[in-house]
C-alpha cells in the first residue's frame, strides 16, 4: 500500500500537510530574555541570566579571539566579556546607548562560569509556550547549528532560541570557578 504523499506525487497533486503535535513538556518553553542583534530577535532562558548592565569600560586582553572583548570588574570579580555579534558572525557595530552586557551563568566544564555577552539591545522577558516552539530548520550538513534550540513564533515574529552554553562552549575563555 502506498502512502498518501506517494499517491499525490503520482497524480501530480500536492501531498497532504503533515501535522506534528507540539511536545507537551518541551524544555525550550518557559521564560526567556529577548534581545536584539543586528535586526534579529534572539532569546536565552532567563534562568541563565545573572544580571543586565549598561555598556562599561572593558579591559582588553591580548591574544584573545576577536569576539572576546576583554574583561570587566563585576563587584570585585573579573569576568570575560564576549561580543555576541562577532561570536555569531554578524558584522561589528559601534556600541550605542542601548547596548547592554548580559551577565550569564554557564557550566562549560562542570563549574559555574560568569560571562558577559554584549547585545545591541535588551527587549523584554517573554513566556514562550511549547506550542510556539518549532525545531530549527535544516540548513544542510555544511552549516552546523548546535547552539540553536529552535524558533519561537510570538505575535507574528520569529525569535531565535539560543543555547547560551553551546554558544560560549569551546570559546577560548579562560574561566575560573
Amino acid at each position: 500500500m502506498e502512502s498518501p504523499a506517494a499517491a499525490a506525487v503520482q497524480t501530480n497533486q500536492r501531498p497532504p500537510a503533515l501535522s506534528i503535535p507540539p511536545v507537551a513538556n518541551d524544555l525550550r518553553a518557559g521564560k526567556h530574555l529577548v534581545f536584539r542583534l543586528a535586526s534579529e530577535d534572539f532569546s536565552i532562558r532567563v534562568a541563565s541570566v545573572q544580571e543586565i548592565l549598561g555598556i562599561m569600560e572593558i579591559t582588553s586582553v591580548p591574544q584573545t579571539p576577536l569576539s572576546v572583548k576583554g574583561v570587566i570588574n563585576l563587584r570585585g570579580r573579573v569576568i570575560p566579556v564576549v561580543d555576541l555579534r562577532l561570536r555569531l558572525g554578524f558584522p561589528a557595530q559601534a556600541y550605542a546607548e542601548q547596548t547592554c552586557i548580559v551577565v550569564v551563568r554557564t557550566r562549560p566544564a562542570g563549574f559555574d562560569l560568569l560571562t558577559g555577552i554584549i547585545v545591541d539591545e535588551v527587549s523584554e522577558v517573554v513566556n514562550i509556550l511549547a506550542e510556539d516552539v518549532q525545531d530549527t530548520p535544516d540548513f544542510g550538513a555544511s552549516i552546523p547549528s548546535p547552539f540553536l534550540l529552535g524558533m519561537a513564533r510570538i505575535n507574528d515574529k520569529v525569535r531565535i532560541l539560543l543555547d547560551i552554553d553551546e554558544v560560549l562552549k569551546g570559546h577560548d575563555i579562560a574561566g575560573q570557578p
